[in-house]
């Protein structure tokens, strides 16, 4: 379908470079040859979807998780559709472009390594457990994120592991019936970051025009005409089989600091 006369004439219309748009239609024949759930969605809901991405100049490749076409029953429609994924690695290719992050970071905190965190000074002493794989055994009893300015403006939150059980359980109606293929029980720290991402840029950070626009799209259905539908607050409708590529998207290295220099 991708290759009909209509399809082709909005891709050109869309993107307008000949390279960009056999790009397009390569990477999108792809993502979706690889998925047999996504050859089944809606196809102009795959299109939308890729066109976002493409418009913001970010890949679908899984391995690169910028952004990523998620399979979804539709109830109200009666078929799968194609969701539009900001990845963790896309909410940070976009804050880099803004040229105003020095450091952004993100990570689950392990049990015994909180010493203190002041709220109000946003002052945070954390003592991390050195053995990696005593670590990675450890409960988490919460989560950790900050950015920092080139200009020295630094934000800092945290959330308790309590304080993201209740915010998942007020956003996923899957996860509150405890249907066992939500992201948030599939992987609940890779999801509890990503949020931590989400609620520290977009209320803290700086937010170009394409951040917004990929910010309002994210964990959305991209119509023809431009305007996002949200399935369901978080993933619950969404296909199993893609849980391991959003694992990808959001996946945080907790002793990686990214720090972006001033060119």
């Amino acid at each position: 379908m991708i290759q009909s006369e209509g399809y082709k004439k909005l891709i050109n219309n869309t993107l307008g470079n000949p390279k960009r748009c056999a790009g397009f239609v390569t990477a999108i024949t792809s993502a979706v040859s690889t998925n047999p759930q996504l050859q089944e969605c809606d196809p102009g809901t795959i299109l939308s979807a890729g066109l976002l991405g493409e418009t913001l100049q970010l890949s679908p490749s899984p391995q690169l998780g910028q952004y990523y076409l998620v399979p979804f029953n539709d109830r109200n429609r009666g078929c799968k559709v194609a969701q539009f994924q900001l990845g963790y690695k896309g909410y940070i290719q976009l804050a880099i472009r803004s040229g105003q992050y020095k450091k952004l970071n993100a990570m689950a905190i392990k049990e015994g390594e909180l010493i203190s965190f002041n709220p109000l000074d946003e002052d945070i002493e954390i003592q991390l457990i050195e053995d990696e794989a005593v670590r990675a055994n450890t409960p988490t009893i919460g989560y950790y994120a900050m950015f920092e300015y080139l200009n020295g403006f630094r934000k800092v939150i945290y959330w308790s592991k309590e304080k993201m059980e209740s915010h998942a359980l007020q956003y996923s109606q899957g996860y509150r019936a405890h249907k066992g293929y939500t992201f948030w029980e599939k992987d609940f720290d890779a999801m509890a970051i990503k949020t931590m991402l989400r609620q520290l840029i977009s209320k803290w950070g700086v937010m170009s025009i394409e951040f917004q626009q990929a910010y309002e799209a994210d964990m959305g259905v991209i119509r023809e005409d431009n305007s996002v539908e949200y399935v369901d607050n978080y993933m619950e409708n969404s296909v199993e089989n893609d849980v391991d590529n959003f694992s990808d998207a959001v996946d945080v290295d907790a002793d990686t600091e990214i720090e972006i220099e001033d060119k």
